[in-house]
């Protein structure tokens, strides 16, 4: 099976974050699968003047490779849903969208792109049950999980370097979370960006998380918008596998199904208040024996039912399914002779006109001003896209969609 992946291969497109979560961990699963595999690299933007470009070089590259699977992992609107079209039509490709922030990103994002993917892979049960309310019958449930090259028994309590650590982007309340911990008397190392230590490896990530009594999880999305209103989202962290999978201890927040993949004060530790986690570090801080059987028995867990091999495994014979449905029937005519001319009609349409200039220039003066010339263009960028979503519906994700043409660089 030829796949082909459509994501980022740097963490928010950007090299001195660090590879992306999902070029470490996908890609090595699906290859394990005997698939052959090849990049595409969606968050890329300095190779390209705009996202005509981009989705312009998506298409030419599926066209050479012939890809049976597509996989996106989507982040903004870079892929635009006409361009999604063309592909499931010209290639008779299954496109997959693997989703993960549904627990915020549903009524913005999810529901508006899902239709024009064969199967939309969702890690927040919630977001299935809105899809069936929204007449959506291509989501399905997956979840987050661990490499299987990335396996690794845990070691002892003893042996392990750091006390506690955190391993992830300093957003939100987490550093709230570190300096209240680091108040009640325990000892805290931060690894990522914004944190005082900068961004860290992808490889490095399991050698931390193995060397480490405990490993922190905070799964709280920040502030995000509920309508018009402010809110915070709480979701399963790719973390929470990536830890007892490495051969760590996680001691997390709660969130929603947790109990459905591991046992709670078995194989992982939850903490829900600032107290309850000073409590529980130092408890097995204290208690190696007890620290070390739970450790032990999370990564069993996790080897025997959270791996990427087992998600992708079945998200790819649901795949196989709906190829041979689609191949037994009659192949409707296609749309165009040469689909990247039919693309140039919709390049024409992203062009941004002197009225929508004028708007960004309208929106950067005061955004700068507020937030600087580094964050200034993305709030812009943020406020078009809050507009955009809730009055232009699913047109914000095509080629015609304010966001994309007016902000490349920011997005």
């Amino acid at each position: 099976m030829k796949i082909l992946c459509v994501l980022g291969k740097y963490a928010y497109g950007r090299e001195d974050r660090g590879l992306g979560y999902e070029y470490v961990n996908f890609l090595p699963a699906l290859r394990t699968l005997g698939a052959d595999v090849e990049i595409f690299d969606s968050l890329e933007r300095a190779s390209y003047a705009g996202f005509p470009e981009l989705n312009r070089d998506l298409l030419a590259r599926a066209l050479r490779y012939r890809p049976d699977v597509i996989l996106f992992v989507l982040m903004h609107y870079e892929i635009w849903t006409e361009t999604l079209d063309i592909l499931k039509q010209e290639l008779g490709a299954t496109l997959i969208h693997w989703a993960t922030d549904d627990s915020w990103k549903y009524r913005q994002f999810s529901r508006l792109l899902a239709p024009h993917f064969d199967i939309h892979a969702t890690t927040y049960g919630g977001a299935l049950a809105a899809a069936r309310d929204d007449g959506l019958s291509n989501v399905v449930q997956s979840q987050w999980a661990a490499s299987a090259s990335a396996l690794r028994k845990p070691l002892a309590a003893a042996q392990c370097r750091y006390p506690v650590t955190f391993i992830g982007s300093n957003y939100g309340n987490r550093a709230a979370w570190v300096n209240a911990l680091r108040a009640r008397g325990v000892e805290v190392t931060c690894f990522g960006h914004g944190w005082p230590g900068g961004a860290v490896a992808a490889e490095r990530v399991p050698e931390i998380i193995r060397d480490s009594v405990i490993s922190l999880n905070f799964g709280d999305s920040g502030v995000v918008w509920d309508g018009w209103l402010p809110a915070r989202s709480r979701q399963i962290k790719a973390r929470v596998f990536e830890v007892p999978g490495s051969g760590g201890f996680l001691l997390t927040e709660p969130a929603q199904d947790l109990d459905r993949y591991f046992l709670p004060g078995t194989e992982i530790a939850t903490f829900a208040s600032r107290d309850e986690l000073a409590a529980k570090s130092r408890q097995y801080l204290d208690h190696p024996a007890e620290r070390d059987a739970i450790a032990m028995a999370g990564h069993l867990r996790v080897r025997r039912d959270h791996t990427y091999e087992q998600r992708f495994r079945e998200l790819l014979d649901r795949a196989e399914t709906l190829r041979e449905q689609r191949a037994a029937r009659p192949r409707a005519a296609a749309s165009s002779p040469d689909p990247l001319a039919a693309f140039e009609l919709l390049a024409q349409s992203h062009q941004a006109t002197p009225a929508l200039r004028l708007l960004r220039r309208a929106l950067l003066l005061p955004c700068v001003a507020l937030w600087g010339r580094q964050r200034g263009p993305r709030a812009a960028r943020r406020i078009v896209f809050e507009l955009s979503w809730r009055i232009a519906g699913a047109s914000t994700y095509s080629a015609r969609g304010w966001p994309g043409r007016l902000f490349f660089r920011e997005s």
